[in-house]
């Protein structure tokens, strides 16, 4: 597994309103009329990130699987200082840099990538999926682990059910029950998927527990990852 320092760019946002421009500039870029790759072919990519704040330090993972089997194909890490401050609504500026090492990091192709984070079910409809999605221009998709401020009905108890993702009248997302019986996981376009497969996507990517596996052990490998360079300092 490849390990990377991150760069971050010398044109980063540094304030609430050179952030807030890029959203509006880049937010014009989402693609939401092409399907996306069919749920269970091809690569499929999880990505994550871990922070130490007292470091002042960020860690993020990729970890690609063959979509048919959920095997491992390929994992990539980064590890770098956190590139913006914490501010609701700009959490992209915080990950992305260090999200773009891992998977260029990667020695094959991503496939569809999937955030643990929002997409479209985003207040400025750009969160990390899509500003992910934009910068690369890869198929993404958002399954977060809660409804951020939107409202929704709760899924019916077996495994499948959804409801919308309700921002006002307009639906932003789906909550999607990967289990039955269990908390649904909140599911987004990012960019090049329709909600649809999205939430398809979700299911195959979640057989046995809650989360994708994607998310899973993109999570474990960035949490590693922070570990080993807190052992270095």
């Amino acid at each position: 597994m490849t390990t990377v320092p991150v760069q971050i760019p010398d044109d980063w946002p540094a304030t609430e309103e050179q952030a807030r421009a890029v959203q509006d500039e880049l937010r014009a870029r989402v693609v939401l009329d092409e399907d996306g790759p069919p749920p269970g072919t091809g690569l499929v990519t999880g990505v994550d990130v871990a922070y130490d704040d007292a470091r002042d330090a960020v860690a993020a993972a990729a970890v690609v699987l063959d979509a048919a089997t959920l095997a491992v194909v390929a994992e990539a890490t980064a590890v770098g200082r956190v590139s913006f401050p914490y501010v609701p609504g700009l959490l992209a500026f915080r990950e992305v840099p260090t999200v773009l090492a891992a998977l260029a990091a990667l020695p094959c192709p991503p496939g569809l990538v999937v955030c643990d984070g929002y997409g479209l079910a985003h207040p400025r409809r750009f969160g990390l999926a899509s500003h992910l999605g934009v910068l690369t221009d890869l198929p993404t998709i958002g399954v977060a682990k809660n409804p951020f401020a939107f409202t929704h009905d709760d899924p019916d108890a077996p495994r499948g059910s959804t409801s919308p993702l309700f921002d006002g009248a307009e639906e932003v997302g789906r909550a999607v029950r990967t289990r039955a019986g269990v908390k649904p996981v909140f599911v987004s376009v990012g960019h090049r998927v329709s909600l649809g497969n999205a939430c398809a996507h979700t299911l195959a990517l979640a057989p046995a527990y809650r989360l994708p596996e994607t998310t899973r052990r993109a999570d474990a490998l960035c949490r590693a990852a922070l570990r080993r360079l807190q052992q270095t300092r």
